[in-house]
């Protein structure tokens, strides 16, 4: 089985990327599921229950989120009814949403996908290390194929889940600061997880993590509040591809994705 997993769609360039990259980047690579973090395809913060349409309509299967899920509060009417739209799981119970789900691919296989969210200079959450262990043991009895995005700031919080789930689950990948590194691998010893420290962003590469530059350079050199407007030039879909044995969960390879799109109007 082959997954396609890709960043951060930010706000409108980011959507059309995925409208007119991700159907012929699908039959090219002859993926059988697609999963993308979309916390930030709504001007770049949020996401609304009509970008969520439009998304799924283009392809995705699963959409993942992190900290600005709930900045547009139009999600909340829609969120506890989307299986396929997944807030961080180590949120308190009661919160809108859920933080995981087991969807059924074309073929009919289950694929798990978990969303956790890290701690270290984020918000002060539950454990997502004890958090994952108790909703993978859950997921285990419907699929061995699991999905993991962490959406953490620190590398380290990142690279310790990889190793703390290795064996554990098909993919832990993180996401949130929207710059692709080149770490990806299948991690050895345990198991056969395949691990990347961030998948990267879906948006303008000429900006800074996908907003204008000179907005933000204002904001570092001023230190007085700036509006962060989307970026729109050189638009990029970032992401990896991972093979998976669909018996046994083990990843077999992972490899990163970068497609450009030609013309964003």
């Amino acid at each position: 089985m082959r997954i396609l997993i890709f960043g951060d769609i930010v706000g409108k360039p980011g959507r059309q990327a995925v409208h007119k990259i991700l159907p012929e980047l699908k039959y090219r690579e002859k993926i059988d599921f697609v999963i993308a973090n979309g916390e930030n395809s709504a001007g770049g913060s949020g996401i609304t229950p009509k970008i969520f349409n439009e998304l799924i309509c283009s392809g995705i299967d699963v959409l993942t989120s992190g900290d600005h899920i709930f900045k547009n509060k139009e999600i909340l009417q829609v969120i506890d009814y989307q299986d396929r739209l997944l807030r961080p799981a180590n949120y308190p119970d009661e919160v809108y949403g859920r933080g995981f789900c087991v969807i059924k691919a074309k073929s009919g296989q289950k694929i798990g996908v978990l969303n956790l969210l890290g701690r270290v200079f984020m918000e002060p959450l539950d454990c997502p290390f004890r958090k994952s262990l108790e909703i993978i043991k859950q997921i285990r009895e419907q699929t061995s194929i699991i999905i993991v995005d962490m959406h953490a700031e620190a590398t380290s919080e990142k690279i310790a889940m990889g190793w703390y789930l290795n064996g554990k689950v098909s993919v832990v990948l993180g996401t949130h600061t929207h710059v692709q590194t080149a770490d990806e691998r299948v991690l050895p010893e345990f198991g056969h997880t395949a691990y990347i420290t961030d998948i990267g962003m879906t948006g303008a590469i000429d900006s800074v993590i996908g907003r204008k530059v000179e907005q933000i350079l204002k904001r570092f050199l001023n230190h007085t509040p700036e509006k962060f407007e989307v970026a729109v030039k050189n638009v990029e879909l970032q992401g990896i591809i991972v093979e998976i044995d669909e018996h046994t969960g083990a990843a077999k390879s992972i490899k990163r994705v970068k497609e450009s799109l030609k013309v964003w109007a």
